[in-house]
């Protein structure tokens, strides 16, 4: 069985559209649990889930489209995505969704931290999110990249060997010097 990110919802939390209602304490039981987290969806339970996530980093109760509040967004579909992908490993158009997901989200998280490096890590520490830096430089290898590598390797490989022996000559010269001083 596949732990959830949703396992920590309580199954008695009313739904997101039940919780502010004034009457739901004088309902019956049965229709308490028809509107509680027990019956509610997938979708449902998402909701609450990204709420929940939307409050840690939320600035104001106001703030719908900080960038903190977009990661913690994009923080709950990317989950809810790896945990789909863990029950359908084949199923490459939401593996699409998710890394598109993930790139967007790392874009967000590096403007965060090179603008308002201490929103970052509150963000980062808050949602659980482990930020590795980019490589400094990239390239795509290909095969002629390769082979020219180990060409440019081999090259100078045997110059060096080709200087040997007049470095060996020079460190001669240098202890003598040192020794005669």
């Amino acid at each position: 069985d596949i732990p959830s990110h949703l396992d920590d919802l309580p199954p008695t939390m009313l739904k997101k559209d039940y919780a502010n209602v004034p009457i739901i304490d004088s309902v019956d039981d049965v229709v308490k649990r028809m509107l509680s987290l027990e019956m509610a969806s997938q979708k449902e339970k998402m909701k609450i889930k990204t709420q929940q996530l939307v409050e840690k980093v939320r600035r104001s109760p106001n703030d719908n489209g900080s960038f903190e509040v977009q990661v913690a967004m994009l923080t709950a579909k990317i989950r809810t995505y790896e945990e789909h992908l863990q029950r359908h490993p084949k199923d490459k158009n939401n593996r699409r969704r998710m890394l598109m997901d993930i790139d967007r989200r790392k874009k967000l998280l590096a403007y965060l931290r090179r603008v308002r490096y201490d929103t970052f890590e509150n963000t980062c520490k808050q949602l659980n999110i482990q930020y590795t830096l980019p490589p400094p430089y990239s390239r795509r290898i290909t095969k002629r990249w390769r082979v020219k590598k180990a060409f440019c390797l081999k090259v100078f490989q045997e110059v060096q060997k080709l200087k040997a022996p007049g470095r060996l000559k020079q460190r001669r010269e240098w202890r003598a010097r040192a020794a005669k001083e």
